[in-house]
């Protein structure tokens, strides 16, 4: 019994580390997880090209799974087990939600080897990762508001201490993403720092509720290049012109978000730093069969 899902990664609009609020939006770049179901009990991971990678997310995802609906598949949970393999173009600790597309594909993954996919709710799909990362302890907020935009598409807003989703829209935008080649993990966060600016977060959520995701990216930006010591002059570089400009995550990575010439000159100018720049699109169908 073989599944196989591929989940998009996300950019942040607000980082929830202020006060358990978040916002993200889906991106075009894409991690694939492949699952075998066995007869054995055990759960084993690999992730492709990186045989020393931590795979515990991974094979907590798909137990978690198993666990939650063997029955509903009418299977024996304590007999089943699991090979899971995921391959990604999105760069791990990067700020980009890597671990939150791996849980959504592993998660789809293993329902579609399942064969009920289709019967689940994405959201409750979305909650079993989220679940299986703050077990494996990737995760300081358990990132909902990451994982719901990778699990849905568009853009979310989220309630990450209660799991609950508050907005979600469709959206089209362009998006230059800026990474710099040192890696940054969210679980290392300095959290009491990104509550000193709770006052801002509240006013980026406030924003983004409203619609104004640009604006709302663009003050989380700079309020949590602050919190966590990262360098502004990436943001500067993309205003006035960019409708919006971020830290993503907790870094080390910026993505800005506007019309394509806009982005194009601005990959020129952020081009000339050390990393990788990448222009890609926004994604509204979120993880999906493969």
């Amino acid at each position: 019994m073989d599944g196989r899902a591929v989940a998009p990664a996300a950019g942040t609009v607000l980082n929830a580390l202020a006060t358990g609020r978040g916002s993200a939006f889906a991106i075009d770049l894409e991690t694939t997880a492949s699952v075998t179901l066995t007869d054995d009990g055990a759960i084993e991971g690999a992730v492709e090209g990186q045989p020393d990678a931590d795979t515990t997310l991974i094979e907590r995802c798909a137990a978690t799974t198993i666990e939650a609906y063997a029955e509903t598949a009418g299977l024996e949970s304590e007999a089943i087990g699991a090979r899971v393999r995921t391959e990604s173009e999105v760069p791990m600790a990067s700020g980009l939600k890597s671990s939150s597309a791996a849980a959504n594909a592993t998660v789809l993954a293993t329902l579609d080897a399942m064969q009920i996919a289709d019967a689940v709710d994405r959201i409750d799909a979305c909650r079993l990762g989220v679940e299986a990362a703050r077990e494996a302890g990737v995760t300081v907020t358990g990132a909902f508001d990451d994982a719901s935009a990778s699990m849905l598409g568009g853009v979310t807003v989220t309630d990450n201490r209660t799991d609950e989703l508050l907005e979600r829209e469709p959206v089209d935008w362009h998006a230059l993403v800026y990474t710099p080649p040192e890696r940054s993990f969210s679980a290392d966060a300095d959290v009491s720092a990104c509550e000193r600016v709770a006052p801002m977060a509240d006013l980026v959520c406030e924003l983004a509720l409203e619609g104004r995701y640009g604006e709302a990216m663009t003050v989380n930006g700079f309020a949590f290049c602050g919190a966590l010591g990262f360098p502004t002059e990436p943001m500067l570089e993309a205003l006035p012109d960019a409708d919006g400009v971020s830290l993503s995550g907790t870094g080390p990575s910026y993505v800005a978000v506007g019309d394509r010439e806009t982005l194009a000159a601005l990959e020129e100018r952020w081009g000339e730093r050390d990393g990788s720049t990448r222009l890609l699109r926004t994604r509204n169908d979120g993880t999906r069969t493969a």
